[in-house]
């Protein structure tokens, strides 16, 4: 896997949806998952919503979303927003 402390939201976002199929995506959690394709840093903007929040908020909706690759990405996510 690509070192995650390298790549923007939006590219995290990515790896999300290719390990985390679509039609698996927790209803609850693509709206924010969808948001984060459009951030490029934890401090950015979309709409009128934080990076932070919107990462916080994908976390805590995506506890369906499980295995190495989501293990990882939700611990590098979490070092974001802290």
């Amino acid at each position: 896997m690509n070192d995650l402390k390298e790549l923007s939201i939006q590219e995290i976002a990515s790896l999300i949806y290719m390990d985390w199929t679509m039609e698996k995506v927790s209803y609850s959690a693509r709206p924010y998952l969808d948001a984060m394709t459009y951030l490029d840093s934890i401090d950015d903007k979309y709409m009128l919503d934080s990076g932070k929040s919107i990462v916080t908020y994908f976390l805590s909706n995506a506890s369906a979303w499980r295995g190495d690759v989501a293990k990882e990405v939700k611990a590098e996510l979490k070092k974001r927003i802290k």
